[in-house]
């Protein structure tokens, strides 16, 4: 049972239970933890609330550098394994330009008539009409960054992951990579069929930022989704036989990188053997020509068989956001290991360009991308270990740790061994830091 929602889950039927013990021992349990929460922290409750009305500052406080300074910074519960999603969650809420672009749709509400204002309890009797992932992620963004509060429980927002995502539902851990991609893919979506009874496109127009120019469909017309996180890559296969090139163009959201084989025991950055892995060798290992081997023959349309071949990569358009994920899981015979390699990466100036189709096409203020949030996974198993996220707001760095928000330095942050990496495209002319 969750303390805060009094929601009840059965480990056997793998979903949130209605029904009772013919003792009404569940309503029993509740009744309980709901006179403890009105008796027993009452006196804690009363405290907190003069010491507040005492205080000219109604957010939390933290001690840099040996002054006081306020941080509006609010953390996310875990409710049960749920790590993966605070992580990206986090580090979404400080993608400035995606995170407004929500907190300034319409609010829906969902319960209305005789519910309206009352506690509910998440049973698998409730229909899937009544969620809506937009309408919870957007909730869950405005909770955050506000200081009026520690932590936020986002149960209700999960819930919704449950009904729409059946991947995601349990308590065990899951991978936070994959739960972004099923997160933006289903919000795209959601986007697409409209909301709250305004068209997609309207609320798009109303957002002056996000012009045609800025959009890349991906599963039909564009949304906020694809006009922020989305590129396109052009992949170009050559017949080593015959010559014949096949260029292709794909969509994508995010990047997954192989670490070079050479640097995968190679786990601190400390370490004298040899060189440190960049994120440069990863995008270069990406990007460059490869040969492809005997499972992967390419169907060559003029010898009218599949041939030996050669493929590579080139991006053809850069996102606003480009989000790059580390393949640090791989399969073996028997089970997916970690690959704990340090991976070095820029916090300023990631410069793309020489990754471009073309170019010469494109400004070198636009090929410049600064770090805005980091995903990092503790441990050594996917199905197991921890997600924490550093992010960036306001010019200060932050760890978010589940509940827990920490100011931290940028030192702290270049030394983390990342799993996701979320690079804004830099606006203006700055600096000449380069990767």
């Amino acid at each position: 049972m969750d303390c805060s929602s009094y929601s009840t889950y059965c480990y056997r039927c793998d979903d949130f239970v209605v029904n009772d013990t013919k003792l009404g021992l569940v309503q029993k349990v509740r009744e309980h933890l709901q006179n403890l929460e009105n008796s027993a922290f009452t006196a804690d409750r009363h405290r907190k609330r003069k010491l507040l009305e005492n205080s000219s500052l109604n957010s939390k406080l933290l001690k840099v550098n040996g002054s006081t300074t306020a941080i509006c910074a609010t953390g996310l519960r875990n409710l049960g394994n749920t790590c993966f999603m605070n992580a990206i969650l986090q580090s979404l809420s400080n993608i400035e330009q995606f995170c407004c672009y929500f907190k300034e749709l319409p609010a829906v509400e969902l319960r209305n008539g005789k519910t309206a204002g009352r506690r509910t309890y998440h049973t698998r009797s409730q229909g899937d009409n009544n969620v809506s992932l937009v309408e919870e992620f957007r909730k869950t963004l405005c909770a955050l960054w506000q200081g009026s509060q520690t932590a936020f429980s986002p149960e209700s927002l999960f819930y919704v992951v449950w009904k729409i995502m059946p991947n995601f539902r349990g308590y065990q851990q899951q991978d936070a990579h994959e739960f972004m991609r099923y997160l933006l893919d289903h919000l795209h979506l959601e986007l697409q069929g409209g909301f709250n009874g305004v068209s997609r496109s309207a609320i798009l127009q109303e957002n002056s930022t996000l012009s045609a120019s800025n959009k890349c469909c991906i599963n039909g017309a564009s949304t906020v989704v694809t006009a922020i996180f989305g590129g396109i890559l052009q992949n170009e296969v050559n017949c080593l036989i015959c010559g014949t090139e096949s260029r292709k163009f794909d969509p994508f959201l995010d990047l997954s990188l192989d670490i070079p084989s050479q640097f995968r025991n190679k786990r601190s950055k400390n370490q004298e053997n040899g060189p440190v892995c960049s994120l440069r060798d990863c995008l270069r290992s990406f990007t460059d020509l490869e040969e492809l081997d005997e499972t992967e023959l390419y169907m060559c349309h003029k010898c009218k068989k599949k041939q030996k071949s050669t493929k590579k990569f080139w991006i053809q358009k850069l996102p606003k956001v480009l989000c790059l994920h580390l393949k640090r899981f791989h399969w073996t015979a028997y089970l997916r290991n970690k690959v704990d390699t340090y991976v070095e990466f820029p916090l300023r100036g990631l410069d793309m360009k020489c990754y471009l189709l073309e170019p010469e096409n494109r400004g070198p203020e636009h090929c410049l991308y600064d770090l805005a949030a980091v995903v990092v996974h503790h441990g050594s198993g996917v199905g197991s270990g921890h997600y924490t996220a550093y992010a960036t707001h306001e010019g200060r760095w932050f760890h978010f740790n589940d509940s827990t928000v920490t100011l931290t330095d940028e030192d702290t942050v270049v030394k983390a061994k990342a799993y996701i990496l979320f690079y804004v495209e830099r606006q203006a002319k700055a600096g000449s830091d380069k990767l």
